[in-house]
């Protein structure tokens, strides 16, 4: 038993206490119930009885100096943090404390849900790797249409050695998907990523996101689609807020027509966003052609609705007056702290 040796430990690692949790843990070492101290209490009954007495003397003598000086090393870390405290000015201005915040997509993406929520809209979502019945033949785009050539759409190869699948162009499939599993009347709106293959540009890219809205009843007519178009876009621009509808052509819609937003930029004068025309495409729509039913399961005839798919990105750029919809996917933080 070398009590000196432990003392000359005890000694070393005090030295280097600079914390409460160091020396709590020191003591623990030292003084606890499984530290050196009771081991070496245990070691007495195996000495000779005339040296018990002296050597339990001198291990109770170590154990008191080493609880003394940890008593002592308690104190000198209190005062050492009071001094802290006293040097720190509570006065002083603090650090601003950098926090992250949301993408403006989401900002607007959020808005927007809002919005179709209180209008009795349901927001659902649905698969980016789509297959082609769902994201083209149920929608009455056939194998020979111009819309499936290679040099729109991204296909993936199906690894079940099936037809290829698709990375979604719209999302018009989640009609289909949807309606086969619900009965109308419904109202239903599907934000999500779609992919083009094709070039970028101020107003275009290769991957960017629609809300595709749905709305299926007895009696739906495009009085009702313009009313809720109406109304949505108020609601988020403000109540000056003008849209337009041109007559155009989509396989799934019949009529079908674009909307047009009054650009928000030039006030109508004609500028790089809206070609000089003073109107910014922002939707496709129209209503629902009765193939589109009969995909689903529906009897050909027995409703009615109205689809549109929402150009998302070019809404934010409205919103906030943004040029370059690359700038959306750029992760330059120059653009992305504005919001």
């Amino acid at each position: 038993m070398d009590i000196n040796e432990l003392k000359n430990k005890f000694q070393e690692l005090m030295e280097k206490v600079s914390d409460k949790k160091t020396l709590a843990d020191l003591e623990l070492k030292f003084l606890g119930r499984r530290g050196e101290i009771n081991d070496l209490l245990k070691k007495i009954k195996d000495l000779a009885a005339e040296e018990k007495i002296a050597g339990g003397k001198l291990i109770n003598d170590l154990k008191k100096e080493i609880e003394q000086k940890i008593i002592i090393k308690k104190k000198d870390l209190l005062v050492a943090g009071q001094d802290l405290i006293k040097r720190i000015d509570v006065t002083a201005p603090g650090s601003r404390v950098v926090s992250g915040h949301l993408h403006p997509r989401t900002q607007v993406l959020r808005k927007i849900e809002e919005i179709f929520i209180s209008l009795g809209f349901s927001v659902i979502e649905g698969p980016e790797v789509e297959t082609q019945w769902y994201n083209f033949e149920a929608l009455n785009i056939p194998k020979d249409h111009p819309a499936r050539d290679m040099q729109d759409t991204f296909y993936v190869k199906n690894p079940a050695g099936q037809e290829d699948l698709v990375l979604r162009t719209h999302t018009s499939p989640n009609q289909v998907r949807f309606m086969e599993k619900n009965n109308p009347p419904l109202r239903i709106i599907v934000p999500g990523k779609v992919f083009r293959n094709e070039a970028t540009d101020a107003t275009h890219d290769f991957q960017f996101y629609q809300v595709e809205g749905l709305m299926v009843d007895k009696h739906i007519s495009v009085a009702n689609f313009k009313a809720v178009m109406e109304e949505f876009f108020k609601r988020l621009y403000g109540p000056g807020a003008k849209i337009r509808l041109r007559p155009s052509y989509f396989p799934f819609t019949e009529p079908s027509f674009e909307v047009d937003l009054f650009c928000v930029f030039c006030q109508g004068k004609g500028c790089r966003l809206c070609s000089n025309t003073g109107w910014i495409e922002i939707a496709g729509a129209g209503m629902v052609n009765q193939f589109v039913f009969e995909s689903a399961g529906y009897v050909r005839n027995e409703w009615q609705g109205f689809a549109f798919g929402i150009g998302f990105e070019r809404i934010v750029m409205a919103k906030h007056k943004i040029s370059d919809i690359r700038l959306f996917s750029s992760g330059d933080m120059r653009f992305l702290k504005q919001f």
